[in-house]
């Protein structure tokens, strides 16, 4: 096979695409290059036709090998194990917009699996390896409606910046990675700091114009090394049976679905359904075997989930109202509860509709940050938000064997959401968890965790900017018809062809995540679709902000309490002390946690403030400085027989003079004072070579006499 190679120029750097020399084996492989960053993906397709369902068996698997950066991997066992957050992630990135642009008949298992080979810890290798995955798709001889182009869009001083390095993302509003077809955009997901509706319209648009580039490309090398496509195998007819149940069973169906209540609504749908499994398709009883003609229970059940979402789509566009009688902008009814835990350090419970969010917000120290080890130099996260998503939240009984990878985007996704507004390390040094475990689910309790979250933090007495809400959108589309949902309920997102999540404060968009089901939607669609979300997120603050309008003035009594203050870096070791000798003194006496960093911040955290402050005052006592003027208490550590000599402060020591003793003669020093006596003293100067001058008879005589 021939290597064959197609590249740009973007942002100044060369985008190469390469396949045939790696991976052969595979139906399709390809490497792509930007920077010093390189990414590997390879396609293969099973030889056995899956049996009919209604999910696509697509498997993404996204790898990043830290011999790419260089690095060994971290903890014991040098070798990587489980994926990391940051995998789960970008295989979510690379799997959504894909997954709609395989062909609904294929019938075979599809696995994509990439790698990140070289790492120059400048570009990210997430969005190189989605045009890997859809390149090496392009290639190989599987069918696929693509391709599709990525791009991470960043906004520094109101230039946009497509593929913005790590340190661009630094001072960026914007970290936006937009996927799309030459046609239209398919995905978006991202973060901004509380940007217009328009300014990231604007950066999607220009977004697309390079995705357009990388999609030619990509035919470019298709047509160079592409395998010719087999044929996915032609669906079967089954029309006629399709009319039948429709005609016998559309009617029914549109009343159960207008049901109040989703337990309800699927209680009456599955009358219906098993009504209609027994009369199409009979479970024979023994001996008796079936009839050859009778069609299997598993496609007379795909028929009915079809005509079920025809009925709700037909429900929907025909008369602008929903399932449930809402209208098509209306939200559920909110309900919120604050402070709701006695022993939590903030709690919130949102309820929107029949979506229900629990969460809880913790306060830790600088020891429970998130140490993160990846292909970047290891940093720590102080702000960490987890979502848990329950079986009984559905009714339903799955085992629980840790987060999921639908819990860890969701996740994500509320904490780009929230971070926007939480403070900086260095007015809020607080480690933030924020816990959401969803207790009952139908639709956008992704949001849910959002508005929960901003309600916990403020419970907490964390002081964010502004308050976050978040609400779900959802789109029909038939022909020329469009009809945008506000606050979607599950079966609008099942049976929909949009799911789009805005989170926002009452200036602007903090977090959002688009996922088509059609082949995109157009640029006026967007605006719409935005500025709707728009309004419906000032509702949600409204309703939020009755309950509680502004974060607590104090943070929770329950929460460690804090100090910080700055001292000479030059004096760290003596707050450290030999072997940590002294730090760990200062803790144990204390009860305290004591963090100092190189610039000679110090963070003190303690159970209670009084014990903070006692540390502060024995930090002070090692670290300041002796002032002239100033009267101290210190030990006499030698006599002399010109005076003597005192430790004021830790590691400082001055002379008394034998004429600064007593306010008359001294004959003897040791008259007057003896080694390891207290006495108290005042500075009287400091001479050029830094000797400090102290004196006994000053220190009396501004005291009363009541000197040691």
């Amino acid at each position: 096979m021939l290597i064959a190679k197609t590249e740009i120029l973007i942002n100044g750097k060369t985008l190469s695409i390469e396949t045939g020399r790696l991976a052969k084996q595979a139906n399709g492989a390809t490497v792509v290059r930007y920077g010093d960053t390189v990414v590997f993906a390879a396609v293969s397709c099973s030889d056995i036709l899956e049996e009919g369902g209604d999910f696509f068996p697509l498997t993404v698997d996204y790898r990043e090998k830290t011999s790419a950066a260089g690095k060994f991997p971290g903890g014991f066992i040098k070798r990587e194990g489980r994926p990391t957050t940051k995998e789960i992630l970008t295989a979510r990135l690379i799997d959504r917009p894909l997954r709609p642009l395989f062909p609904e008949n294929l019938g075979k298992e599809i696995s994509i699996q990439s790698l990140v080979l070289s790492a120059d810890q400048q570009n990210d290798p997430d969005v190189l390896t989605m045009i890997s995955a859809s390149a090496a798709i392009m290639v190989s001889d599987i069918p696929f409606n693509g391709p599709i182009g990525s791009v991470r869009m960043g906004l520094i001083d109101g230039q946009y910046i497509p593929f913005p390095t790590h340190a661009d993302l630094q001072t960026s509003s914007l970290d936006l990675v937009v996927s799309g077809t030459r046609e239209a955009v398919v995905m978006v997901e991202g973060n901004a700091k509380e940007l217009p509706e328009e300014v990231v319209i604007k950066a999607i648009v220009k977004a697309h114009e390079i995705i357009k580039q990388i999609i030619e490309i990509q035919e470019a090398l298709a047509r160079q090394a592409g395998k010719p496509k087999f044929e996915a195998p032609p669906l079967e007819d089954h029309s006629e049976l399709e009319r039948r149940i429709r005609d016998q069973y559309a009617a029914r169906i549109r009343e159960a679905i207008q049901v109040r209540g989703k337990l309800a609504r699927k209680k009456a749908t599955e009358e219906i359904y098993n009504e209609a499994l027994e009369l199409f398709s009979p479970i024979p009883e023994p001996p008796n075997l079936p009839a050859p003609d009778a069609p299997s229970q598993s496609l007379v059940k795909s028929i009915l989930e079809k005509v079920l979402q025809a009925v709700e789509r037909d429900l929907i566009i025909s008369t602008s109202t929903r399932a449930d009688g809402r209208r098509l902008e209306e939200i559920r009814p909110i309900s919120i509860e604050v402070g709701v835990l006695p022993r939590t350090h903030g709690s919130a419970i949102f309820t929107r509709g029949e979506t229900q969010a629990f969460v809880v917000v913790t306060l830790g120290t600088g020891e429970d940050e998130q140490i993160v080890d990846g292909l970047l130099e290891e940093y720590s996260e102080k702000f960490m938000v987890h979502y848990n998503f329950p079986s009984f939240c559905v009714g339903e009984t799955w085992p629980n064997r840790g987060p999921k990878r639908r819990e860890i985007g969701h996740g994500a996704l509320a904490c780009r959401s929230l971070l926007a507004v939480v403070p900086p390390p260095d007015k809020f040094p607080y480690t933030i968890r924020v816990v959401s475990d969803i207790m009952e689910s139908n639709g956008s309790s992704s949001m849910a965790t959002v508005c929960g979250g901003t309600m916990a933090l403020m419970d907490a007495g964390v002081q964010i900017i502004r308050p976050v809400a978040g609400v779900a959108m959802g789109l029909i589309k038939e022909g020329d018809q469009v009809r945008i949902l506000t606050d979607i309920q599950g079966s609008e997102d099942h049976n929909g062809d949009m799911d789009f999540k805005v989170a926002g404060t009452q200036r602007g968009i903090t977090g959002l995540q688009m996922d088509i089901k059609i082949c995109g939607i157009s640029e006026e669609v967007f605006h719409k679709a935005l500025e709707q979300a728009r309004e419906g997120r000032m509702h949600v603050l409204r309703e939020m902000i009755k309950v509680l309008g502004r974060p607590r003035p104090d943070i929770s009594p329950l929460a460690p309490k804090i100090i910080r203050m700055k001292i000479d870096p030059e004096k760290i070791g003596i707050v450290i002390g030999p072997g940590g000798k002294m730090i760990k003194k200062i803790q144990d006496e204390t009860s305290s946690t004591i963090e100092i960093e190189d610039d000679g911040t110090v963070t003190i955290w303690c159970p209670n403030l009084d014990s903070a402050r006692v540390a502060q005052e024995r930090i002070e006592a090692l670290t300041d400085d002796v002032k002239p003027g100033r009267v101290y208490q210190g030990r006499v550590v030698s006599v002399k027989d010109f005076g003597c000599f005192v430790e004021v402060l830790p590691g400082q020591e001055g002379l008394v003079h034998v004429s600064e003793l007593a306010g008359g003669y001294v004959q003897k020093v040791s008259d007057v004072v003896q080694v390891g006596d207290t006495i108290t003293v005042k500075c009287i100067g400091i001479d050029a070579q830094g000797r400090i001058k102290l004196s006994k008879k000053a220190a009396e005589k501004e005291t009363g006499g009541k000197g040691a």
